[in-house]
């Protein structure tokens, strides 16, 4: 692969050392080390439809596995309020270049290759035509069809510091989490970089996210950090039937669906121009302390959430998604939904009209030290301030039921960027 030709400029806080835009294009697109030719479409196979009601009367929740969503063309990255998939591969990555130039071009590489996959497309070329074998797609989604594959990428805090240059770029908002850390573990934490695979075919996610970790690693730029497999869709969209956590109950009920909502809490819409259409993801891995909670009689269960089980309608409801009524009082006079139940503390009713979007997965690691279930919920939220997380956060971490059941164990803080342009690549505007 031909050098990127520098821009000219010194390098140090608030100056970056830029590569040129066409130049850093065609090297992207060109063959090479993680270099991106375009194989031909692996999506050969039939289009296939698989349904499945969560409920009597929910109806048929069709899957398409020849859908798929386009990388350029729209202002926010796919993958946010895109309908929720059934898979999920999330991946955050440490930084191993002091060099902006050579996050630039891991950038405009890993664009790139989401463009094609998304597509249903293989990245580099299928049959080796070199020994070393470097830019080879991995293969194991071959003759897959892209099952509505979208890659959402975030940035961590560090990639604004000093050392890359772009401390005046860092979007305005973008800071470590302030909240209690004493149950996190290093090894589920933190990140420069992150990107989400989500996929109706669980293949076609941990292939996207593989091609992409082998780019990173043979650029030398970007090492795999940690990372959670997710499944079954724990939270949903307008339209979709409401998907159970595994702890039982419906999860995404009272979730962000109007475009009213997602301009006013998740997009960001000030601040620096290249910022604009983006947003910001917290991500929480949270264990489930599942043999706990199955002792516990339903009937505490649901005084625990505040709504019922099976229907998953508020305590004081007939329906999931009747309004809950937190005045209504017992033959007891006391409140019918508990003070202390999940839907009271995260309801936006008691939080001063806060909401987020939310757009998790359950996952399972299989077994524990302990011979327990090792598995919960990876809980990732979109919001245009992540103070706004912070403070439902609080609110749950102080007085929760539920958090007898559950431990947040791992967490990371993005800013994801808008889409790109066709022409262009993810967060090119903050090496202008």
């Amino acid at each position: 692969m031909t050098e990127p030709t520098t821009a000219d400029g010194a390098r140090g806080p608030g100056a970056v050392r830029g590569v040129s835009r066409r130049g850093l294009l065609l090297s992207a697109a060109a063959a090479g080390a993680g270099g991106l030719l375009v194989g031909a479409a692996g999506g050969a196979a039939a289009a296939t439809a698989l349904g499945r009601g969560d409920s009597p009367g929910d109806g048929a929740d069709a899957i398409d596995l020849s859908g798929r969503h386009p990388f350029y063309g729209s202002a926010e990255q796919a993958g946010i309020s895109t309908p929720v998939q059934r898979y999920s591969v999330f991946m955050t990555f440490d930084l191993t270049t002091s060099l902006a130039q050579d996050l630039q071009v891991l950038l405009a590489r890993w664009s790139a290759a989401i463009a094609q996959l998304m597509a249903g497309k293989t990245v580099g070329q299928v049959e080796p035509a070199r020994t070393d074998g470097i830019g080879l797609d991995t293969g194991e989604a071959l003759d897959l069809d892209p099952a509505s594959l979208t890659v959402t990428l975030g940035l961590g805090p560090r990639v604004f510091g000093d050392e890359y240059g772009l401390a005046a770029r860092r979007p305005p908002l973008l800071r470590e989490l302030d909240l209690p850390t004493g149950s996190l573990h290093d090894e589920w934490s933190g990140g420069d970089l992150s990107l989400q695979a989500c996929a109706d075919d669980p293949q076609v996610a941990y292939h996207a996210i593989r091609v992409l970790a082998r780019i990173g690693k043979e650029a030398g730029s970007a090492a795999t950090r940690w990372t959670v497999i997710g499944f079954g869709r724990a939270s949903a969209g307008r339209g979709q039937s409401t998907p159970r956590n595994l702890l039982g109950y419906k999860d995404g009920t009272r979730n962000i669906f109007d475009k009213d909502d997602f301009d006013r809490y998740v997009w960001v819409d000030d601040g620096p121009a290249w910022t604009r259409h983006g947003t910001y993801q917290v991500v929480r891995k949270i264990q489930m302390h599942i043999e706990n909670w199955d002792t516990d009689p339903v009937s505490d269960q649901n005084r625990i959430f505040g709504r019922h089980k099976i229907s998953g309608a508020p305590l004081t409801g007939a329906h999931e998604f009747d309004t809950p009524d937190f005045a209504a009082t017992g033959p007891d006079g006391q409140p019918v939904i508990d003070p202390t139940s999940h839907i009271r503390l995260a309801a936006h009713e008691n939080n001063d009209g806060v909401k987020i979007l939310r757009r998790g997965f359950n996952y399972t690691d299989g077994i524990n030290q302990y011979g327990f279930l090792d598995a919960g919920l990876l809980f990732i939220s979109y919001q245009n301030d992540p103070a706004h997380f912070e403070r439902l956060q609080r609110r749950l971490g102080s007085s929760d039921a539920l958090n007898e059941y559950i431990t947040h164990v791992g967490s990371g803080i993005f800013f994801c960027p808008p889409a790109p342009a066709r022409g262009t690549y993810l967060a090119a505007g903050m090496f202008d």
